[in-house]
């Protein structure tokens, strides 16, 4: 892998993780348009998306720093009764929606991506998630103006709907962050709410790859000169899903009426760009 490859992919990780596009998607469809040829089964491959996956939980964890510690102050009884009760139900909430991605992850992902993650099927995808953006908005558009939720007025059953929806995810070209807001808006949170639930649930999803992938490298024994690349990548994706979640997060509180469309539109025209161009490859 050469330094603008792993510049190229550390940017794509760090946007379309947090960017309702598909992150699994672009990592599919963009190595082939590009004729790159990586080696996802060579011995710096591996690591290089464990710091991937590293930099943009680290972004994560530091934009929504406050989130955290208010939830792990109120966890550990350092708060007033309220804010204890409502933090430890935000945190159950957060387990409970988790649950479903961890468990299909643990038993069909291996299954799902080799069935699924040929570049044409994954621009197909892009597609269907682009449509299912667009149909979310809609959905959205026709609630009342008052239908918006809190996270804390979220019930166990709307965490396991969430969650479900998040599973789809497994199917490269579909997007994480926009299943999980897609579940949010059907149970009537509005897009920033959505948002910021579906990135608070990002960062022990994110983790458990990391820890799945770290675990197939305890018999690895590399030096500096092959890190490099994970380092850098690491660097570039926390910076870049940094900056996403800021923008996303400022864009979703200003555009409820119409907030997934742009990223509907982008999905649909990437995806039937991407399949026109492989028919020509």
């Amino acid at each position: 892998m050469t330094t603008i490859q792993a510049l190229v992919l550390a940017l794509l990780q760090g946007i379309t993780e947090l960017f309702p596009v598909s992150s699994l998607g672009h990592a599919v469809v963009v190595p082939r348009l590009l004729h790159w040829t990586l080696d996802e089964h060579g011995l710096t491959f591996l690591p290089f998306l464990v710091m991937l996956h590293v930099g943009t939980a680290v972004a994560l964890l530091l934009f929504f720093w406050r989130d955290w510690f208010a939830l792990a102050r109120g966890a550990l009884g350092a708060a007033d009764p309220m804010h204890v009760k409502e933090s430890r139900y935000i945190l159950a909430l957060i387990v409970v929606a988790t649950i479903p991605a961890v468990v299909v992850g643990y038993v069909l992902e291996g299954f799902l991506r080799n069935l699924f993650g040929t570049p044409p099927i994954a621009a197909c995808f892009l597609v269907v998630n682009g449509l299912v953006l667009m149909a979310a908005d809609r959905l959205r558009a026709g609630l009342p103006e008052d239908a918006g939720r809190p996270i804390s007025s979220l019930t166990f059953v709307d965490a396991v709907f969430i969650g479900a929806w998040q599973c789809t995810a497994f199917l490269p070209g579909i997007s994480r962050s926009g299943a999980t807001m897609t579940g949010g808006l059907l149970r009537g949170v509005n897009h920033q709410t959505a948002a910021r639930f579906s990135f608070l649930i990002a960062l022990p999803i994110i983790l458990a790859a990391t820890v799945s992938q770290l675990l197939k490298l305890h018999h690895a024994h590399m030096g500096w000169q092959a890190l490099r690349p994970a380092f850098l990548g690491a660097l570039v994706a926390a910076v870049a899903a940094w900056l996403s979640a800021a923008f996303l997060m400022h864009y979703f509180r200003n555009h409820e009426s119409w907030a997934l469309r742009p990223f509907a539109i982008y999905s649909i025209v990437a995806g039937m760009l991407s399949l026109i161009a492989f028919r020509f490859l």
